[in-house]
């Protein structure tokens, strides 16, 4: 007889939270810390989402994918978590760029990304200035239909070696292209450019479990194992209302409200169901585009032998230029490497390296078997082949080498299309629509670029958890409350 992974649970909660990526434990966190009794259910064997872990023989430990985030994290990391999560997290000061138009390497802060585009690109510091200060005056409300192509090309015309420099870490780290809104560029990039791209010392395995552990002293209730089959809606006052939800095997939780951290399409089509939301958001959901997704090469290097410092992320291509659909090709030669070095995880004396490949689902999707596996090793071999460039001898010290596609990703976050990086741009507003649309449902997922990666996630977990407090509290207040209107 299967284990039951709900034994003990309460029949009904304040609020559940639906997945423990960052948006949904920093959700389930703010939560509890605001007196509200919380149950956070994650199908997987660990918590954190894209922002976990896993180990393999020979004593290796690969953070999933690649890890970077603006300074802004320390803040809302000490604010929202401990102090001590914002003490981890240190700079990154070595980021290469390798490819035909440029071979460089920057801290990647305004200050130093001022001294490359005046330096080694011969632009007008003035210039530079400007475009900088007319990303820091965007507004998500301003609705600009400008692209980030165009936007690039009115400051910066002719230069695609410089569009390049902008772009190309911002797509591998959110899935931008130029064909994307200015807007979710800007906000994101500024976010950077403030002191450069950080991480988080001691692995997503060592945050994840101070993170755990906060919520647990906070009255967190979490389940691992737990797969939500849907969600419990009623009618009330004649409207659908979300009352809480159902198990994988049955088991019926109630809640004051759900706060989903799923994709944005899994919550609304898979979990609340189409028939349950009004036909004309629906439809707004349904037209939302999703980004795309990743392959990752792991590499690990064998104990006792060593690699020199290469620098903490290199992004490297073949492509003469940059271009999103290059980027994305089955066959794409531009790929980032994140070195990880003994210090990454303080007292281990190991390395490893991961490499990103941006990739589109449909590429990988209906592959047959044998190819999927043919095109896997291709993919480890490709990534062996270029990293000798910048280590000659590394192929033999490697003694752990895996491929992960977005069937992967697929397989284990249950992501619609094995995405990576959320939705585009519209999928923001549908998302933060989505409790006038079906009272009592929340979602705080990676949505809209602007609302993705680390800090994204965890930012859009405090402010939909801060909506659930607010409504929670009306409805308290209200006399002969009988649940989310």
């Amino acid at each position: 007889m299967a284990y039951d992974w709900l034994k003990g649970a309460a029949d009904e909660y304040d609020v559940i939270v639906i997945g423990s990526g960052h948006g949904g434990l920093t959700g389930a966190n703010c939560l509890a810390k605001a007196g509200h009794r919380v149950l956070l259910l994650e199908h997987h064997y660990q918590f954190g989402g894209l922002a976990t872990w896993f180990t393999r023989k020979g004593g290796h430990i690969f953070d999933i994918s690649l890890h970077g985030f603006p300074v802004g994290m320390i803040k809302s990391c000490r604010k929202y978590w401990t102090r001590e999560i914002a003490d981890a997290i240190v700079p990154l000061r070595d980021i290469r760029f390798a490819n035909p138009q440029m071979n460089l390497r920057t801290t990647f802060t305004r200050e130093d990304y001022t001294r490359i585009l005046t330096g080694d690109f011969g632009l007008d510091r003035a210039q530079v200035e400007r475009f900088y200060e007319h990303l820091r005056g965007m507004n998500f409300y301003d609705r600009n239909p400008e692209t980030t192509g165009e936007m690039f090309a009115r400051f910066f015309p002719g230069r695609d070696d410089v569009h390049r420099l902008l772009i190309e870490p911002i797509a591998y780290a959110n899935g931008s292209t130029l064909d994307d809104p200015a807007i979710s560029y800007g906000i994101v990039f500024s976010n950077f450019m403030g002191a450069g791209i950080y991480t988080f010392r001691g692995g997503s395995d060592l945050l994840i479990a101070k993170m755990a552990a906060e919520l647990a002293k906070n009255g967190v209730e979490l389940r691992k194992h737990v797969r939500v089959e849907k969600i419990l809606v009623e009618e009330r006052g004649g409207r659908n209302v979300a009352a809480g939800i159902v198990a994988a095997g049955g088991r019926t939780i109630r809640a004051r409200a759900v706060l989903s951290n799923a994709s944005l399409k899994n919550t609304l089509f898979a979990l609340a169901g189409e028939e349950n939301l009004p036909p004309a958001y629906a439809a707004a959901a349904r037209a939302v585009r999703l980004n795309h997704s990743s392959c990752q090469v792991y590499l690990g290097i064998r104990k006792g032998e060593s690699i020199p410092h290469i620098g903490d992320l290199i992004f490297t291509s073949a492509s003469p230029r940059f271009s999103g659909e290059e980027l994305t090709d089955l066959h794409t030669s531009s790929r980032t490497f994140s070195v990880y070095y003994p210090d990454t995880r303080p007292g281990s004396d190991r390395y490893a390296i991961v490499a990103s490949i941006n990739s589109r689902y449909a590429d990988w999707q209906v592959m047959p078997e044998e190819r999927y596996e043919r095109e896997k090793l291709r993919l480890i071999e490709e990534s062996i082949t270029l990293l000798e460039r910048l280590i000659p001898d590394v192929r033999a010290k490697i003694d752990w080498r895996e491929a992960a596609t977005p069937r992967t990703i697929e397989r284990y976050t249950t992501h619609l299309g094995g995405t990576s990086f959320g939705t585009k741009f519209e999928g923001l507003q549908v998302s933060m629509d989505l409790p006038e649309n079906l009272p009592g449902l929340y979602h705080a997922g990676s949505v809209g670029i602007i609302m993705s990666g680390w800090l994204g996630t965890i930012n859009y977990g405090v402010i939909v958890a801060n909506k659930i407090d607010q409504q929670l509290f009306r409805e308290k207040h209200r006399p002969f409350a009988a649940g989310p209107l």
